[in-house]
């Protein structure tokens, strides 16, 4: 645990600032200016769709450039896709917006990577403390991100544009602390050196295949819910201060566990934790069924915030355990490709389906996904015993 690390943190702070506050103002702006009522999450799922699609080009970049030259580069395009956006609000150009999101999916693709950077930061005994640590920086995003949002959305002419011209600085924070993390020396492979294994080799391994599917089933019932959560939020007729407090309880309960959360897998080990993740799902869907309150809102997406922490840290956790240091930046990449791939779906998916079929059946929709997650662990426990069964 050092300076370097702590940086790294702060850098994830101002990633999920970024983050949370494109959650609480996308929707809304895209419902403003969509042709189509369904098509108001559409600049949510750019964002997603942009991650998706960079995914693979990052891990190349990485293995080519490293760590420290791929996430400058990523918060220059984060810098340069809040100006583009802010443009796109003022002038009312609903699909410059768009792609204006799916140019920022690169800075999302890098960044998402900040948790896997952290545990080379660190002795390698502290890889899920180093893994967790990094995620908890999200704790920063939980305050600045809604109230950035609430605080900025007056200040322009048109509703919102301040608040993209505000993620502006946000990027320009994290690149200054960024220049001060020293990276473990970065060698570039030679032309013709081995990589390792296949990707279709490590994807056949039951841990590779559990570890994604959690990352990515997880992290797209959180997208489902959460993306929609501003527009069910406007349609009970909350005011936008009570979705914002809403997200940023949400947020919360994403990152706070995370200064337990490695304790809790370098004791009981990924899959249990992971466990309690998909039961906290089934929770979540429990109480947002019960109704439309403020407090049903708020407490539904805390525990939606728990349950993804705990599949998400305990995937990418489970996710090191398959690949070799050669192989990092391919394991890395697919996983990440799954799951913005996911929530694109799922990005979709919540602005159609909270606009047509509405809140409940949304997340009535969620529980087969839940179920999925639940049934994989089941099934990687039970191959993990009978090897253990064969081997003695």
């Amino acid at each position: 645990m050092n300076r370097h690390l702590w940086l790294l943190v702060f850098c994830q702070g101002m990633f999920l600032t970024n983050n949370v506050t494109f959650i609480a103002i996308n929707g809304l702006v895209g419902l403003s200016l969509a042709p189509l009522g369904w098509m108001a999450t559409l600049p949510v799922m750019g964002y997603v769709v942009g991650g998706a699609l960079s995914a693979p080009l990052v891990a190349r970049l990485q293995a080519r450039h490293g760590r420290k030259r791929c996430f400058q580069l990523g918060l220059v395009v984060a810098m340069a896709s809040g100006a583009s956006c802010a443009l796109a609000a003022a002038q009312g150009w609903f699909w410059m917006l768009v792609a204006s999101t799916v140019v920022a999916g690169f800075y999302s693709a890098n960044a998402s990577l900040y948790r896997f950077a952290g545990p080379e930061l660190v002795a390698p005994g502290l890889k899920e403390k180093a893994i967790s640590l990094v995620l908890a920086g999200g704790i920063i995003g939980a305050f600045a991100g809604p109230n950035l949002a609430s605080a900025t959305r007056e200040l322009a002419a048109v509703k919102f544009v301040a608040s993209y011209i505000a993620l502006i600085g946000v990027a320009g924070l994290a690149l200054l602390a960024l220049s001060f993390i020293r990276f473990p020396e970065h060698v570039a492979p030679r032309p013709g050196a081995g990589s390792g294994r296949p990707l279709s080799e490590i994807a056949r391994q039951p841990a590779f295949i559990v570890a994604v599917a959690a990352g990515a089933l997880g992290f797209g019932v959180m997208n489902l819910l959460m993306a929609a959560t501003p527009l069910a939020m406007q349609q009970c007729r909350h005011p936008f201060d009570s979705a914002a407090l809403v997200l940023e309880w949400h947020v919360l309960g994403m990152f706070v566990p995370s200064f337990f959360t490695g304790h809790l897998i370098k004791r009981f080990g990924p899959l249990p934790v992971m466990a309690v993740g998909a039961l906290l799902n089934f929770v979540c869907v429990g109480v947002a069924l019960s109704g439309v309150e403020l407090m049903q809102f708020l407490v539904a997406l805390f525990v939606l915030g728990v349950g993804w922490n705990f599949l998400y840290t305990g995937g990418s956790t489970l996710l090191t355990t398959t690949y070799r240091p050669e192989e990092k930046n391919k394991a890395q990449g697919a996983m990440d490709t799954c799951v913005f791939a996911t929530m694109a779906v799922t990005s979709f998916a919540s602005g159609a389906l909270v606009t047509t079929q509405g809140w409940q059946m949304l997340n009535l929709g969620s529980l087969l996904p839940i179920a999925l997650v639940s049934a994989a662990l089941a099934w990687l426990a039970w191959s993990q015993r009978r090897q253990r069964a064969h081997a003695a």
